[in-house]
């Protein structure tokens, strides 16, 4: 079996949001767009997911325009793509995203096998008093990383 390629990931989703749940799901694309999508042509910047009556969909999830295709007169890079999850799932989250601060994002696209999957998350957006705690700890690490390389060089281990 091949193993996963992360294709793109949305990196102001972890510092934006606390993450809550974590899925894997199907997204229904086109044939030029999953080879875009391993041309490294996609952003998740900005993209979130919204429920209709049955179904799941990716809104601002942007994937350019394969460059080899043939001319694709209308082509909409940030259209809505269907999500591919189980119907519990699907309800369970739409009844989670009527609660108000919850919302889906996508966090990552990547590879299962021949199919393009999305790591989709159940989120709360921070507040600025948790990112500065973050950041915080970020730098903290940070610090300590370097102090204990620092310790390692000069002593010669």
């Amino acid at each position: 079996m091949a193993k996963e390629k992360v294709y793109t990931q949305n990196k102001q989703a972890r510092t934006r949001y606390e993450i809550l749940e974590t899925y894997e799901a199907g997204i229904d694309l086109e044939g030029h767009e999953v080879k875009a999508i391993r041309a490294g042509n996609a952003s998740l910047k900005g993209a979130f997911a919204t429920f209709t009556e049955d179904e799941a969909f990716i809104n601002n999830m942007h994937i350019g325009q394969y460059k080899y295709s043939r001319d694709i007169i209308e082509y909409d890079p940030e259209r809505k793509r269907k999500i591919l999850l189980k119907r519990k799932q699907i309800d369970y989250l739409r009844g989670k995203t009527s609660q108000p601060g919850l919302t889906v994002v996508p966090l990552s696209l990547y590879n299962s096998g021949q199919y393009i999957k999305a790591e989709i998350a159940l989120v709360k957006g921070k507040t600025k008093h948790s990112k500065k705690e973050d950041l915080k700890k970020k730098d903290q690490k940070r610090r300590a990383k370097r102090a204990a390389k620092e310790r390692s060089t000069r002593y010669g281990q």
